[in-house]
């Protein structure tokens, strides 16, 4: 700070304008400073926006393309989702027809099976009834054969 206040009181200038002196420097400093300008646009900034805009076109190019893919995957995905409940809905179909086979095949074995045990029951049944009467009769006979020996004993 105190460098800054010595600088203003050692300028004092002797001449007419003193600090602000407005004589030909001024337009030479606004050429000076154009021509400055012109350089650096021409050296420096030119070069530095062409790069912004081409780092701008390498960015939306490449959001374009990611959008594509987004859109593509998207499509792929409701796509294989429709192949997906269609693939469901037919092994829905084939299990549901697949039990009703089952069952089919269930109930005509076990309709097999009831006729040939209804059977079985027949022919046991017959020949019990047979033995039965078999065994009546034997025993009918037995029975008489008894009957007359004990008639005789008795009658003796």
């Amino acid at each position: 700070m105190v460098n800054f206040s010595m600088l203003i009181s050692n300028s004092e200038v002797s001449g007419p304008g003193g600090l602000f002196d407005f004589d030909a420097t001024l337009p030479l400093v606004a050429i000076q400073f154009v021509l400055l300008m012109l350089v650096l646009n021409a050296l420096l900034y030119s070069p530095l926006l062409a790069a912004i805009a081409e780092r701008n076109d390498f960015i939306l190019n490449n959001l374009a393309k990611a959008s594509e893919v987004l859109a593509k995957a998207n499509e792929l995905t409701a796509q294989y989702e429709q192949e997906l409940t269609g693939v469901r809905k037919e092994a829905q179909l084939e299990i549901t027809n697949s039990q009703k086979i089952h069952k089919e095949i269930l109930e005509i074995e076990l309709n097999i099976s009831q006729k040939y045990i209804d059977n079985l029951l027949d022919t046991i049944t017959r020949d019990l009834l047979n033995k039965k009467e078999i065994a009546l009769s034997s025993l009918d006979s037995i029975v008489q054969s008894l009957c007359v020996e004990i008639e005789t004993k008795l009658s003796i």
